[in-house]
């Protein structure tokens, strides 16, 4: 394993998301909602750079309104696992940890983002860090379920309600943390395998790479996140925006 191991934040955004089209611009309190993610993406000290990685004109433009790096990328991906992968190849910088940063959690973390790199450097065996969030049972296809075994590794994601309740109720779930840290090798292995069975059924894109045998593990962080998929989801945004501690240093 390398000494000093270098990690760089990839945001993946596209302009016509299905559920809330361009989302990546919407207003929230002033800032954009892809600003948001790539300013709190930026208060983060595991982090080498960050740079949003997007697929129309509209979000480049509002990037360097805000001075933020980025770069363009095709529109054709499937999903943004293969858009941080187009852009960490254009970019011709060797990083040890590429670390996706979901375009669409405005709220995120940076000291989630701090774990997520620290728990990879300590784990380089793995080939992806995925973190979880554990919170209350509740029933939502939006929100992807992660099982996992008592070493942390990952067996499974679903958007169905897992473990299923045939014997006991389930009290509480562990939610997908929109933060994934990937080995470059293991990136490209992921991009160059064509989508998988279950990738396609479940539409969760970290289902190919259990199917080619790609290791992932998983790190239970504290606190709260969540991405904005929905009209609803971008009211609840901007109400808790304005008590972020976060927001506060950068508005």
């Amino acid at each position: 394993m390398p000494k000093q191991l270098k990690a760089l934040g990839l945001i993946p955004t596209r302009l016509n998301s299905n559920r809330l089209p361009q989302k990546a611009l919407l207003d929230i309190h002033g800032l954009p909602l892809i600003i948001h993610t790539y300013k709190r993406a930026k208060l983060s000290k595991a982090l080498e750079d960050v740079v949003i990685c997007c697929d129309d004109k509209k979000i480049l433009d509002i990037a360097k309104k805000y001075k933020a790096n980025s770069i363009l990328t095709s529109k054709f991906h499937l999903n943004g696992t293969e858009r941080i992968y187009e852009g960490y190849i254009n970019l011709k910088k060797k990083y040890d940890l590429i670390v996706d940063i979901q375009g669409d959690e405005p709220l995120v973390s940076p000291y989630h983002i701090d774990d997520v790199v620290h728990y990879h450097k300590k784990n380089f065996e793995s080939d992806i860090i995925l973190p979880t969030l554990k919170t209350p049972f509740f029933s939502n296809t939006n929100v992807v379920k992660v099982i996992f075994n008592k070493k942390k590794k990952v067996l499974y994601l679903s958007r169905a309600d897992i473990p299923y309740q045939f014997k006991k109720q389930n009290k509480e779930i562990y939610k997908h943390l929109s933060i994934i840290s990937f080995k470059p090798e293991s990136l490209k292995k992921f991009v160059e395998s064509s989508q998988s069975k279950l990738e396609i059924t479940e539409d969760i894109e970290l289902l190919r790479a259990l199917d080619i045998g790609l290791s992932i593990k998983t790190i239970i962080l504290s606190g709260d996140s969540f991405s904005v998929d929905v009209f609803e989801d971008y009211e609840k945004a901007k109400v808790k925006m304005l008590k972020d501690k976060y927001y506060k240093i950068y508005k």
